[in-house]
């Protein structure tokens, strides 16, 4: 088999970079271990940044993003008991979108099957090699498990942090940069209505908590949590008791309790590696880099790198490789501006249980000032509606 791409993974990225080459004229095959209706259906990310909206409705993606996609032109951050609304709009022109990942993921499957892009799920056993050469080559198991060989031009690496891309590079070529942090999240899934009709984004003495939707219909809710915790330690009471307790305020305000549907427990890293690119395979989204969540930027952050990429690959096919020896250089500028904002709002909203009380003063002491000045408010409204594309 050959091809001029082959994309392994099947998540936004994947997808995203399929479709881009494939209407550049690029022929391409995207690998994907799982299978169709888990791709179509795990629950991820739920915010879209402002160029990521433009991108998909540019690409006749945005249908049905604009349809059900809930627009936020602001968001809350609350401590000392009150709301402090950061108006994202009015700061910086621009708004964000709630619309889930796995939206844009079947929206993308879907726009591959209407035109028949290839796009395989269930393989196993995959390997890249030769990337060092101008024929790489990606060997597999299809769904029958039957063995398959495919060569091609480049490889996209888009199969996230626990692929088989990064590690197919050689020993001392990537650098990784790192961090760990004490807390994770518990995120729930819940039957129920909006509490407010923006994100809620709490600095509270009992840990950090968020409330975001999916729908009109459906809340997504997150607590602050110990990475050692063991979903069976939380019922459903005790999650609906924390979240009261953590996001009530001085002002009258109900939390809407309903059925919960999904729960699971999420560490926080931050994670990057250089470079992003070695030889013909290209590293993608969270394959290169992790963000911890509180800022809203892993799947815009795969989205930027795979419009870098599309314009890359089709100049390097073209015979021009400049665009692909400067790919990691570009989307290494955006990923730290990202890694940067992330760690600035999870240190801000989180408890640290290593820090003293004079820590904490400085936490109350950076809230109330980005709730106080419109110059750090709008920085924070700059990148959390997104910096443009490169």
């Amino acid at each position: 088999m050959r091809t001029q791409v082959a994309v392994i993974g099947a998540g936004p990225a994947g997808l995203l970079l399929s479709y881009l080459l494939h209407e550049s004229g690029v022929d391409c095959v995207v690998l994907e271990a799982r299978d169709r209706e888990y791709v179509r259906h795990r629950v991820r990310a739920g915010v879209c940044e402002q160029p990521t909206v433009e991108l998909l409705t540019e690409l006749g993606l945005g249908k049905r993003l604009a349809a059900e996609g809930m627009r936020h032109e602001g968001l809350s951050l609350r401590f000392d008991r009150a709301d402090h609304r950061i108006a994202l709009t009015e700061l910086t022109g621009k708004a964000i979108t709630v619309y889930g990942q796995q939206e844009i993921v079947k929206d993308l499957i879907d726009a591959h099957e209407t035109r028949g892009l290839p796009l395989h799920f269930e393989v196993s056993d995959v390997s890249v090699s030769d990337v060092d050469t101008e024929r790489p080559v990606v060997r597999y198991r299809d769904a029958s498990g039957s063995s398959q060989v495919l060569e091609c031009a480049a490889v996209a690496g888009c199969d996230g942090f626990h692929g088989v891309c990064r590690p197919s590079i050689p020993d001392g070529v990537l650098s990784v940069f790192e961090r760990e942090y004490p807390f994770a999240w518990l995120g729930v899934l819940a039957q129920t209505p909006p509490s407010h009709h923006e994100l809620i984004y709490t600095y509270h003495e009992r840990g950090f908590a968020l409330h975001s939707m999916r729908t009109p219909e459906i809340t997504r809710l997150y607590l602050q949590v110990d990475p050692a915790e063991e979903l069976v330690a939380w019922s459903d009471d005790r999650i609906w008791s924390e979240l009261t307790a953590r996001l009530e305020v001085d002002d009258h305000f109900t939390l809407h309790e309903g059925p919960i549907l999904d729960k699971g427990i999420t560490p926080m890293r931050s994670f990057v590696v250089e470079p992003m690119r070695h030889g013909r395979l290209f590293l993608a989204g969270d394959a290169a880099h992790i963000v911890p969540p509180t800022g809203a930027k892993g799947m815009n952050l795969a989205v930027a790198d795979v419009q870098v990429l599309s314009r890359a690959l089709v100049a390097l096919l073209g015979g021009d490789s400049s665009l692909a020896e400067s790919y990691s250089d570009t989307c290494l500028r955006r990923v730290w501006r990202a890694e940067h904002f992330s760690w600035f709002m999870t240190t801000m909203l989180h408890t640290d249980p290593h820090s003293d009380a004079f820590a904490r003063r400085l936490q109350l002491s950076q809230l109330r000032y980005v709730a106080s000045s419109r110059a750090a408010a709008t920085s924070l409204a700059e990148n959390y509606v997104g910096l443009p594309f490169a």
